[in-house]
């Protein structure tokens, strides 16, 4: 049985035809919309922000995956809230009060999540996992779609549900980054339960097929 969601990145959807790219995730098997929100300033690109977002949660009933690659994502709790979010996923590099951050997240109604960069080993999340409902862990460096999976990733998605199931906790995985169905396959295996595919997703000739085919991983 095939527990593991798919989360399908819109930063690679049609932006002059959102609303059909939407619908058509609507009608896939997709769990969730991951929302990737950049500021030029945490990573090296801008895409898009709260009209966005606003718009798309009346369009859609699919929960609202929202990924702040952002510095102060802190700012933005309430209004990330308002646009109707599920998730709301700050990085942990980005955060100096992270355990605030979590408390102020799940305060305002939402589900915390924690990012992790590549380099950012998981042995950080030690003191504040129990707290978390999801890691995400970047399997390519954040900030432009399309790029090249990160091997490493495989181990780290291994390393930490040990440390989930060590605590006994229900905290869910995210991986995000170069996900295919070769690369999405070794994830799930490794422990992963949610995967985000954005250019796989958006660039291939049948997106719900191709939505299909990754949920059945």
């Amino acid at each position: 049985m095939n527990h593991h969601l798919i989360a399908p990145s819109i930063l690679s959807a049609n932006f002059l035809d959102l609303r059909k790219d939407v619908e058509m995730l609507d009608n896939s098997e997709a769990d969730w919309i991951h929302l990737d929100i950049m500021d030029g300033v945490f990573v090296p690109n801008i895409s898009f922000g709260f009209p966005v977002i606003n718009s798309l949660q009346y369009i859609t009933d699919k929960p609202l995956d929202v990924h702040l690659m952002i510095v102060q994502p802190e700012k933005f709790v309430l209004e990330v809230a308002r646009v109707g979010a599920y998730v709301m996923n700050v990085h942990y590099e980005a955060c100096v009060h992270l355990h605030r951050v979590i408390e102020e997240i799940k305060k305002a109604g939402m589900k915390a999540a924690v990012t992790l960069n590549p380099h950012t080993p998981i042995a950080l999340l030690e003191d504040i996992l129990h707290e978390l409902d999801m890691v995400l862990l970047m399997s390519v460096n954040p900030g432009f779609g399309g790029q090249h999976f990160i091997d490493h990733s495989i181990k780290k998605v291994s390393a930490l549900k040990e440390m989930i199931v060590k605590k006994n906790l229900s905290t869910l995985i995210e991986v995000d980054g170069g996900i295919n169905l070769e690369t999405g396959k070794r994830l799930i295996n490794a422990g992963a339960d949610v995967l985000v595919a954005g250019n796989f997703v958006f660039s291939s000739e049948n997106p719900i097929e191709t939505i299909h085919r990754l949920k059945s991983l």
